[in-house]
């Protein structure tokens, strides 16, 4: 049986080194507030606010390390309220995503594109996948149970690498869905579509 821990991934920001300087000021640093469960992944002290067509969202985190790109991750829900068509997209695959506006403490930013609700996903080691029959690429479900919103999540990402540490990412929808608490883990199943 395939459990892993399900973690709920809130709304973020990634910067590239040009966004974080027009956001926070030239020669600024992002500065590390806790490791996350991906051993490279960090949250950060910085914050800046979304803007959309419709309101905007203060305060939201932004975790590094810096990217290649600016990537803003939101929920399906966030999207509505700030007026921007949810667009869901494969973290790093942000061509044809929808902007938005950010602003922090020293300036402002309009992205052209970047904005997206985030697929659900699964890090894995090598080790894990082989194990268990799993490859990179592939599209799984996730069987959740014992939260009183029993539930299987289908088009679950597999993403293999030995630098991962084994974790399913939902988004806070998702995650309100099946009442999900910190500790939860839920099974890795094959999708039948894909045999």
């Amino acid at each position: 049986m395939a459990k892993v821990l399900i973690e709920t991934s809130a709304r973020h920001v990634h910067l590239n080194d040009a966004a974080l300087e027009a956001l926070f000021g030239a020669g600024a640093v992002l500065h590390e507030k806790a490791r996350l469960s991906q051993p490279t992944e960090f949250s950060t002290e910085e914050r800046v606010t979304i803007v959309g067509p419709k309101k905007e969202i203060a305060n939201v985190i932004v975790l590094g390390p810096n990217r290649a790109a600016v990537q803003v991750e939101i929920s399906a829900t966030d999207a509505r309220s700030l007026g921007i068509k949810p667009v869901i997209r494969e973290s790093g695959d942000v061509a044809g995503t929808p902007g938005c506006k950010l602003i922090g403490p020293a300036g402002e930013l309009e992205i052209a594109e970047g904005v997206m609700v985030a697929k659900r996903h699964v890090h894995m080691t090598t080790a894990f996948a082989e194990e268990h029959g799993f490859t990179n690429g592939e599209i799984l479900n996730l069987k959740v149970e014992g939260t009183g919103r029993e539930a299987v999540l289908g088009d679950v990402v597999c993403r293999v690498r030995d630098s991962f540490a084994e974790a399913i990412h939902i988004d806070t929808d998702e995650s309100n869905a099946i009442m999900a608490t910190p500790g939860i883990t839920g099974e890795l199943m094959k999708n039948k579509k894909q045999q």
